[in-house]
């Protein structure tokens, strides 16, 4: 068996990963197999920080995010303090990825698949993920123009835009445009591979290199592990011990060697047969 992305459990739009009853070896991902996410309540109100600083100093907060998946469960976490704080007519929330656009229309029609929490605010008349104030950008041409209007103006926003380890795509011209105002924050929700310009960012370097143009980085840098498609080590530990017949030997896959060899060493102490 391949596990593939496991994702957190106790995610709101999707049910826990379940392990299967047998398998004779198992693949699975060991991307966090040395770390712990943090819990929704956490998350939220880390979030909820964030959101501040923009309103009061009138920013922008960038979130470079994978179109599936985490995308929709920050637009379902930005609905739900939207709605406690009454922040309808004072921060825009734009969605500027065609694909992200395109999933999140998906996920929609598969409401009967959602999570208790999910189906509860259906129930309550909201709409986590096609919220009044989310606005989603089309063309090139709008795109750009919104990113020019961002960088002249002190109106506080949320863009969420793909790619989400900032290799490609339209969060490119944000970073550009926004990275360098201190008023701006950049949060990141995901998996930052060693090599990228996401990685760079995160790690705090005061200029970076984007399309052959030193920017500086004066932004606020955040990063919410709780978002993450990939399985913390808790979770890891909790699928491959919950399967009722323990595969000949487990494969740790899709991770860096410090992850895997303490996801492998707490495995080994459970009699567990690890390949790495």
């Amino acid at each position: 068996m391949f596990s593939g992305d496991l994702g957190s459990s106790n995610t709101p739009l999707l049910p826990d990963p379940k392990p299967p009853k047998r398998a004779d070896y198992l693949f699975i991902e060991s991307t966090y197999g040395n770390k712990e996410h943090e819990d929704i309540a956490t998350r939220t109100e880390r979030l909820n920080a964030i959101i501040d600083h923009a309103l009061q100093d009138g920013g922008v907060i960038l979130i470079p995010a994978f179109s599936v998946g985490r995308t929709q469960e920050l637009l379902f976490d930005i609905e739900q303090l939207i709605h406690q704080r009454d922040l309808s007519s004072s921060l825009p929330i734009i969605l500027d990825s065609p694909l992200a656009k395109r999933v999140t229309k998906t996920y929609r029609r598969f409401k009967k698949l959602w999570g208790k929490e999910a189906k509860q605010k259906l129930s309550n008349h909201r709409h986590p993920l096609a919220f009044e104030q989310c606005i989603t950008v089309e063309s090139h041409r709008e795109h750009q123009a919104l990113v020019n209007r961002l960088a002249s103006t002190d109106e506080p926003a949320i863009v969420v835009a793909a790619s989400g380890m900032c290799e490609g795509g339209r969060i490119i011209n944000y970073l550009k445009a926004l990275l360098p105002d201190e008023r701006n924050d950049v949060l990141f929700a995901g998996y930052q591979a060693q090599g990228t310009l996401g990685r760079e960012i995160q790690s705090g370097s005061h200029t970076v290199d984007i399309d052959n143009q030193p920017i500086e980085a004066n932004a606020q840098i955040h990063t919410i592990s709780g978002y993450s498609a990939h399985a913390d080590q808790s979770d890891l530990l909790k699928f491959v011990t919950g399967i009722p017949a323990q595969p000949k030997a487990v494969h740790l896959i899709h991770g860096e060697k410090e992850a895997k060899k303490e996801l492998g060493e707490k495995l080994e102490a459970e009699g567990i047969e690890v390949v790495y």
